[in-house]
């Protein structure tokens, strides 16, 4: 153990030009024509703590209100609000389950430049009731008081207990596997 305490810094995300999004397609014989919808998460946050250069000590912690989940895609107003409503109330039951949260339990680092690192994120998500291990890789470009990350991981729903989304007296279903992306910006905050 060393006499002098590192240093850990702060970053969060700046969510207005940050974004999360869910990507959901369309299964069976339907799927050519169906719709895939996309969803952006309007309410989350990100937490980001680490040791400056040698990332020692990194954790990652993300929260989401289900609540804010949006559908992305041109749609008429009477599909996007059966879609909300098949999503919100019959699969993510948002009035039981409100909230999403993701804490990093290893952060495993590899420098690719001077200013650019690869980083696979090992962690523990909460969703829908459960909790399950979630592990994505990001590139992550670190600035002097800011820092962009930018990756993708999929989700499966029945991981989660989730019910699998099915519309049109079921003619529409989704599949299991959800991919989730994200682009980042962070900016370095006070504790």
């Amino acid at each position: 153990m060393s006499s002098t305490a590192e240093t850990i810094l702060r970053y969060t995300a700046d969510t207005r030009v940050s974004q999360f999004t869910i990507q959901a397609f369309a299964a069976g014989i339907v799927a050519v024509v169906a719709h895939s919808p996309k969803i952006a998460i309007r309410e989350w946050s990100a937490d980001i703590r680490f040791t400056p250069e040698s990332f020692a000590n990194a954790s990652v912690v993300v929260k989401g209100q289900i609540a804010s989940f949006d559908l992305l895609d041109e749609v008429r107003d009477d599909d996007r609000r059966l879609l909300q409503r098949v999503m919100m109330q019959e699969v993510l039951e948002v009035a039981k389950y409100p909230d999403f949260v993701f804490e990093s339990t290893t952060v495993g680092v590899e420098k690719q430049r001077s200013d650019l690192y690869r980083m696979n994120i090992a962690g523990n998500l909460k969703l829908h009731g459960q909790t399950r291990r979630q592990t994505f890789l990001s590139q992550v470009a670190v600035g002097s008081d800011s820092f962009r990350a930018y990756g993708e991981f999929t989700v499966r729903q029945t991981d989660f207990d989730i019910k699998i989304a099915s519309i049109a007296g079921g003619s529409l279903k989704l599949q299991n596997e959800l991919k989730c992306a994200f682009y980042i910006v962070a900016r370095r905050s006070e504790e």
